[in-house]
């Protein structure tokens, strides 16, 4: 039973982190709309507590004007491996 609340708790989770990638890419995109900004106030509330300790063991890497945040895509590969195992 716990592994099958903590199996959708991950797939929630990562979920969200793919909403806020969207989002992300709406903004840098200049997106308008105030749903736009209440999106990425959500997506990054639940977000960023797990991505913040990971990014600063894990800076972004910059290419110019363009970022590639690691933390990130640790977490989104890391949350896929934890829910494999635990289904």
């Amino acid at each position: 039973m716990i592994g099958f609340v903590l199996g959708w708790l991950l797939t929630l989770f990562i979920l969200v982190l793919v909403a806020r990638m969207i989002v992300d890419w709406a903004v840098t995109l200049e997106a308008r709309g105030d749903w736009v900004f209440k999106a990425r106030r959500v997506t990054h509330a639940v977000t960023e507590p797990v991505l913040s300790p990971v990014r600063k063991v894990l800076p972004p890497l910059r290419f110019g004007g363009f970022g590639l945040d690691l933390a990130f895509t640790v977490v989104f590969i890391a949350a896929l491996v934890l829910r494999s195992f635990v289904w």
